[in-house]
């Protein structure tokens, strides 16, 4: 038994189907990562906006009334005393002091470089978004290919009502 054109070209179509929904499950993966990223930066940045707001805050001159958080909503009131320098976390396990201006430019460059990264994951997101649409619609377009060729115009012509 041959194969027709038409079988053939089916055979195709229904591979490149498979394929292109593959790839969509892939990219929504991907897409599902950089959520999580995007909502782990959104906290750093908020965490840093929050460090750069406290370490301004506090006087090189006059004790600073403050309240610790010990976890769970639980705290403690504390006094800072006059400040000139902090204690910074560099990465890798790394705490060096710093004069607070140094820390204050440190965080405004950690609050730059999570900007950067949350435009570039949201571009990414976006280029996502942009080749899913695209396998959508070129899924339905084949879809709808295959269904017309299923069609049989004599099973749906209209005049067939029982008197």
């Amino acid at each position: 038994m041959a194969i027709t054109g038409a079988e053939n070209n089916r055979n195709l179509t229904e591979h490149s189907i498979n394929e292109m929904i593959q790839e969509s499950k892939l990219l929504e993966s991907y897409y599902n990562d950089i959520i999580s990223k995007e909502s782990l930066l959104n906290r750093l940045l908020e965490e840093s906006h929050n460090s750069f707001e406290a370490i301004k805050n506090l006087s090189l001159d006059a004790d600073t009334s403050s309240l610790i958080p010990l976890g769970i909503g639980i705290y403690v009131k504390s006094t800072i005393y006059p400040i000139n320098k902090v204690l910074v976390n560099v990465g890798g396990g790394v705490v060096i002091e710093k004069k607070k201006e140094d820390a204050v430019n440190f965080i405004e460059q950690r609050i730059k470089e999570f900007e950067t990264a949350s435009k570039q994951l949201s571009s990414q997101k976006q280029q996502i978004s942009y080749r899913m649409m695209e396998i959508q619609n070129t899924v339905n377009s084949y879809v709808g290919q295959m269904q017309g060729q299923n069609f049989n115009p004599s099973d749906h012509s209209g005049h067939h009502h029982p008197h």
